[in-house]
């Protein structure tokens, strides 16, 4: 598999990352010899330097604790691996009979996490990760984590003002830490394009990471012209969550929020994906197929993030990298509604 250069930093990723949401035991506790095996096969079947993709608000640190130990347990050299800690959520101790954060999302959870963006809060986050990693990793990629939901949270215009002022201070320290060589890439993860694009505007970004924005299900016009203009800026594009948080391959979330096809607010959604699985079966072709090409199908895109919670699935996810779908599905799409018909790729008249 090839990698690609990471902006314009001497970082050389894979065409496809690695999320780390289930070794913090999102939606289900899941044994350390799973998580073991999870990273094992990760290793197994992707060209070195891999990239795995964390956060501190992943099981409160959990995912970040399990990296560390299962890279040690394989006996992992630093330089074979790439590790993109996404800042903002710090580890406190569990005063509650469940995490106060994300409620229902984490399960199995010995700690508790606060959300802590600033100058001194952000060094705080990335000082944990790095002893929650054990001290032989580091994070090499770091960025502010779900910008757009610390904002979202505003009160008022000048709260909102205050609270990316923050974010503003939170960037001054990570770019602190690059001058001194403590990481080597500065970059911004969110759900909402949007608050990328705004932060973007600011920040001299190496990397971006997309999630639940650009997918077969969503490619809003002006999403697509804003990731050409980072490819023109050599900003690297990670995007993440393809199925839209499972939904698009069968599951019960879509974006994280459970869906209910007798809630006539989700309707729209079931009828999407029920045609949508009748096109792939007319062109025996799975819907992961589908999602992840598409995920991959603007050229500004330099790697596709996928998570699993079974170790079988590592290698299912690294083909699906690989695949390459008929331009008739694409049309069949286009002609359903399913696909954007002013997307310029995945077309015969494609630039």
């Amino acid at each position: 598999m090839n990698h690609e250069p990471l902006g314009t930093t001497s970082l050389n990723i894979p065409r496809i990352a690695f999320g780390t949401t289930s070794l913090g035991n999102i939606y289900q506790v899941i044994p350390k010899e799973v998580k073991l095996a999870i990273v094992k096969e990760i290793f197994q079947h992707v060209e070195k330097p891999m990239l795995l993709d964390s956060a501190g608000k992943y099981g409160a640190g959990l995912a970040l604790e399990v990296i560390g130990w299962a890279l040690q347990e394989l006996a992992i050299a630093p330089d074979d691996v790439i590790i993109s800690n996404k800042l903002a959520w710090l580890r406190t101790a569990l005063k509650t009979p469940e995490p106060t954060f994300e409620p229902g999302a984490w399960f199995g959870l010995e700690h508790d996490a606060v959300q802590d963006i600033s100058y001194d809060g952000i060094l705080r986050c990335w000082e944990q990760g790095h002893e929650l990693l054990g001290g032989v990793y580091t994070s090499q990629m770091v960025s502010v984590h779900d910008p757009d939901e610390y904002l979202a949270s505003a009160t008022s215009d000048n709260d909102r003002k205050k609270r990316f002022d923050d974010i503003m201070a939170a960037y001054e320290a990570l770019f602190d830490l690059k001058k001194k060589g403590l990481v080597q890439a500065v970059g911004v993860g969110a759900k909402d394009w949007k608050s990328i694009q705004e932060i973007a505007q600011v920040v001299q970004l190496d990397w971006v990471m997309f999630a639940n924005s650009f997918t077969l299900y969503t490619h809003p016009t002006e999403l697509v012209k804003f990731m050409r203009e980072l490819q023109e800026k050599q900003i690297a594009i990670i995007n993440s969550a393809v199925f839209n948080a499972g939904f698009l391959t069968g599951g019960e979330y879509f974006d994280y929020r459970k869906v209910d096809p007798q809630n006539e607010a989700d309707k729209a959604l079931f009828q999407w994906r029920n045609e949508f699985f009748a096109i792939c079966q007319q062109f025996q072709i799975k819907p992961a197929d589908a999602c992840v090409q598409f995920g991959l199908s603007h050229p500004a895109i330099n790697s596709v993030a996928m998570s699993t919670s079974k170790p079988e699935r590592v290698k299912q996810n690294v083909d699906l990298v690989s695949n390459e779908l008929s331009a008739d599905f694409w049309v069949a799409l286009r002609k359903a509604g399913l696909l954007a018909d002013d997307y310029p790729y995945l077309r015969n008249d494609a630039p």
